[in-house]
């Protein structure tokens, strides 16, 4: 497969989510992955990269997302589509080391009740964020969001982002639409410390497959 179709150099944006598709080698729908390699140092507070982009066609896997909030606004998460919704009950169960959600999404109130569970869904990418959209009085427009493919990104410490950005099923329209959208988002979430190239890399990946360069001077961002 590789020799049917050389990796060797970077390709435009629709180029590249055209050719990454082809070099899936798993007979389920595999996740393809972006990788982007930003020219930030998060060792300081002024360059951290953290927030929320939407993808105009989701990942193409279902979200499950957990409300806590109190019963006045349990409701509102259920109807939403919410998964699951409560408070002192997922807390403990929280406590306890469960995690089995995708997306927490909480009020401000509820807030300092999560304070010393950040050990346990910090490492997980899980805590609530207002950075993120997801510490919220609004949180059936929240719940509306994450269930509809709007992810949180956030650089890792060698200022990497790390997301998926749908399946091989997709097509590479849908997936240059989604890669489009998240560079854009990283783009509006550019600290003013960053200096210097800012996008430094971008590859895509297919679950167990090779990853593809895309050419940072093509994606018009």
């Amino acid at each position: 497969m590789l020799k049917k179709h050389p990796i060797e150099g970077a390709y435009a944006l629709e180029e590249a989510t055209s050719l990454v598709r082809q070099l899936t080698r798993t007979r389920f729908d595999a996740s393809i992955d972006i990788a982007v390699r930003l020219g930030v140092d998060t060792q300081k507070g002024d360059q951290v990269v953290r927030g929320a982009v939407r993808l105009p066609h989701g990942t193409g896997r279902d979200v499950r997302v957990l409300a806590l909030c109190a019963d006045d606004k349990a409701e509102e998460a259920k109807k939403a589509g919410a998964d699951l919704v409560g408070l002192d009950e997922y807390l403990k169960r929280i406590e306890d080391g469960w995690t089995e959600v995708d997306v927490i999404i909480t009020t401000p109130d509820v807030m300092p009740r999560l304070g010393k569970l950040g050990r346990i869904l910090g490492p997980r990418a899980l805590m609530p964020n207002p950075r993120t959209g997801t510490v919220t009085n609004a949180i059936g427009t929240a719940v509306q969001e994450a269930k509809a493919g709007k992810i949180n990104v956030k650089a890792d410490k060698y200022g990497i982002v790390h997301a998926a950005i749908g399946r091989a099923s997709f097509t590479a329209e849908h997936l240059t639409a989604n890669a489009l959208a998240l560079l854009q988002g990283l783009q509006r979430l550019r600290p003013s410390a960053a200096k210097g190239t800012y996008m430094k890399s971008i590859h895509l990946s297919t679950t167990m497959g090779p990853s593809v360069a895309v050419d940072t001077h093509t994606i018009g961002v």
